[in-house]
């Protein structure tokens, strides 16, 4: 082919035979007849002797020369009549051959379908989606469903079995699991709408019924522990029913079922229940039912809240009984311990049987703290508890120990509302320690000391972290002393002074007393040997504060050395002068406040051996009129005896007045300090949200009382930090 043009591209077209195919008229039937016959074969269970290849060309062919409809309607007819047959040879299987005939027949009909499937697979992948016809796996299944399961004569009979098994299975019987599963399963693969209208749906209604009327039987007859149990024990049976022969899916349904019939319906009875309720549990320690009621009870919707409500109303009650039982509050040690014990126990349950559960541990910490806070006295039994550790209750005990210990009194300690007078206290209680040297350790003192400092910041124990910085000066100090003045002091009295800084100690100013001659002569040495070292300081003697070791000779020349207070020291040495004194002739040389004189001649005359004086008339208490001797009889296993002052280890109502005065006083800086920053930053500001603002700032103190807020404000009005608004008289403005 010549030319300069682009060749043609040519259209190639596929055409119908021109002269016409003739098929044998009766071709269809007679196909349609061997696959008929084919199919009642394999539903015969004589599948071997059929020619599949030949099977299937021959449907092949049908569907090719446009039999297809007839070939679809053939199966329909066919596997219908097969199944009609089944049905009656279901209905007439007796008892328990119900299920199994059923079960058999399911698995020969799945088996055959399979068959027929491959031998019409051609159909099924051509004619099937164009004709919009149902798949013949998905048919046969749809038939197997309409003519088999939802045949009256079955329907009916089939879920009255599986219930009645399962109902026998919750008895105790044993049961054909396998059996069950294999018709369960059916039933899914017949899809879920079957598994759920015709088993499920009926099965948790029979199940409510079945576990309301079990749960009503229970809880009168079992008391809470025992209930729970059952309860588990149904749960877990009907959580393993499911993994055996139900559906995964029914598993949500059923436990709820038994959640709502055994717990939620009954929750409140349980928890408050006689002699066995929660409340029994927390006090008998009932781990394993506590954890129980746990486990179930936060199945249900609100469970969890009631288990903590009843909890947190119990410790607010048996906590608020605790701190206000007056018979309880005469050992402050001992009260704390008890506040301790109770945390302990609680914490042991919460971490045992409720799981480390943070929502019951704020409740447990919101109880301690409610109930801690009624006791005003709180913050100095903690103090004291922590005294008495530090003292003498720590001696011995590993540094794990006590990390322990002071780790627990700091829990007490977060719980407090007032911090300010814990501190308070606790300065007063480590000024005794230090100045006795009665403290356990020093590490354990300045570990306490780093406690506070990370819980309250460096300005809450600044003057406590002084008071150690004393003592080690005061070391320094009387080394250099002797050393420079040794032999001017020749053999006198060996004077050891601590030199207290006025504002890190709790010292109250009292009067000083008259001391011995003797001791007088080396003090006023220190002083002019001290002043000369340290320009423009004043020293004021604390006699209240010190201790004296003096020895003592008795009748029959017995010698004891004697540790005594220097208010005791005094009147001690009044008797190498004289035989026999009076209350008068003491509290005249002496010049100790009567109060103290009191206590420091009851522990010198009326205590059991340690009575180096002895007192007419014989009697507890101290009067006016009584007249002391000094006690030649006196006699003592030891050589060393410590004669320790008769005083109480709480405050006197007056002096705990005093020491709220001074805390109240205190405060007022704080408050107005916080005023005046809150105001600096914003400017105006009505009253209502300064009070609001100063609580949020001075809480992790203590809770400054609004009352007293409105004072200060005032008192910032006068010396004009702050002012009214002109015209609304509720909004305060700064200063500049």
């Amino acid at each position: 082919m010549s030319g300069g043009g682009p060749t043609r591209k040519r259209n190639f077209k596929i055409e119908a035979f021109k002269h016409r195919v003739e098929l044998d008229p009766k071709y269809a039937e007679r196909t349609w007849k061997v696959l008929e016959h084919a199919i009642h074969e394999i539903y015969n269970h004589n599948a071997s002797g059929l020619s599949f290849e030949e099977l299937y060309r021959s449907a092949y062919n049908m569907v090719l020369h446009k039999y297809g409809e007839k070939l679809y309607d053939g199966l329909q007819n066919t596997m219908t009549s097969r199944l009609k047959e089944i049905s009656k040879s279901i209905e007439t299987a007796q008892g328990g051959l119900f299920l199994e005939e059923l079960n058999a027949r399911w698995m020969d009909h799945n088996k055959a379908l399979q068959m027929i499937r491959d031998i019409l697979m051609y159909m099924d992948r051509t004619y099937v989606p164009t004709a919009h016809r149902t798949p013949v796996h998905e048919l046969g299944l749809n038939l197997w469903r309409d003519h088999i399961i939802h045949s009256p004569m079955i329907h009916s009979r089939l879920l009255d079995t599986l219930l009645d098994l399962i109902d026998r299975e919750r008895m105790g019987e044993v049961i054909n699991r396998g059996l069950m599963r294999s018709i369960t399963k059916m039933l899914m693969d017949l899809g879920p709408a079957v598994y759920q209208d015709d088993f499920e749906k009926p099965f948790l209604e029979v199940s409510a019924s079945f576990y309301s009327g079990e749960s009503q039987e229970f809880i009168e007859c079992c008391d809470c522990g025992n209930y729970l149990k059952k309860a588990e024990r149904r749960l877990n049976e009907e959580m393993e029913r499911v993994s055996h022969y139900l559906d995964a899916g029914s598993e949500a349904k059923i436990t709820s079922v038994v959640e709502k019939e055994m717990i939620a319906n009954h929750m409140h009875r349980l928890v408050h229940m006689e002699n066995s309720g929660l409340v029994n549990m927390l006090v008998d320690d009932k781990y394993e039912d506590l954890g129980r009621m746990y486990a179930l009870f936060r199945r249900v919707l609100d469970g969890l809240s009631t288990i903590r409500d009843v909890m947190t109303s119990y410790l607010r009650e048996t906590g608020k009984q605790l701190v206000t039982d007056p018979e309880r509050l005469k050992d402050p040690v001992e009260f704390v311990q008890r506040l301790l014990n109770e945390k302990d126990k609680h914490d042991k349950i919460i971490s045992v049987a409720f799981g480390n559960d943070k929502t019951f541990q704020n409740a447990l910490n919101s109880s301690f703290e409610f109930f801690i806070n009624l006791n005003n006295r709180s913050p100095e039994f903690i103090s004291l508890y922590v005294d008495d550790k530090l003292r003498k209750g720590l001696k011995g005990a590993t540094e794990e120990d006590v990390e322990v210990i002071l780790d627990k009194v700091m829990m007490l300690f977060r719980y407090l509302q007032e911090k300010d007078v814990f501190e308070k206290y606790y300065k007063q209680h480590l000024a005794k320690r230090l100045l006795s040297g009665k403290t356990v350790s020093d590490d354990a003192e300045r570990s306490m000391i780093v406690k506070l400092k990370t819980e309250c910041g460096y300005q809450f124990t600044s003057k406590l972290e002084g008071m150690f910085t004393d003592m080690k000066t005061s070391q320094d100090t009387m080394q250099d002393f002797y050393a420079k003045k040794s032999e001017e002091l020749g053999d006198g009295p060996t004077l050891d002074v601590h030199i207290l800084t006025t504002g890190s100690w709790p010292t109250q100013p009292s009067p000083p007393c008259n001391l011995p001659t003797e001791i007088l002569t080396v003090c006023e040495k220190f002083r002019s040997y001290y002043l000369g070292t340290h320009n423009g300081r004043r020293l004021t003697w604390q006699t209240n504060m010190g201790t004296a070791d003096i020895k003592a000779t008795f009748g029959k020349g017995q010698k004891h050395e004697l540790n005594v207070s220097t208010y005791q020291m005094c009147v001690l040495m009044l008797f190498n002068n004289a035989d026999g004194l009076t209350y008068k002739d003491i509290e005249r040389d002496t010049e100790i406040p009567a109060s103290d004189l009191k206590r420091c001649l009851q522990s010198l005359a009326c205590v059991k051996g340690k009575n180096v004086l002895r007192k007419e008339p014989m009697s507890k208490d101290i009067s006016e009129d009584d007249t002391f001797y000094f006690n030649d009889k006196f006699t003592s296993k030891l050589v060393k005896v410590k004669i320790g002052t008769v005083v109480a280890q709480k405050e006197s109502e007056p002096e705990k007045q005093e020491t709220r005065q001074r805390v109240e006083e205190d405060r007022k800086p704080q408050i107005e300090a916080a005023i005046v920053r809150i105001m600096k930053s914003r400017r105006v500001l009505d009253h209502n949200s300064i009070v609001a603002e100063v609580t949020k700032q001075l809480q992790a103190r203590f809770l400054p009382n609004p009352v007293v807020i409105k004072k200060r404000i005032e008192s910032l009005i006068e010396r004009e930090f702050l002012e009214r608004d002109k015209v609304d008289r509720k909004l305060y403005r700064y200063l500049a």
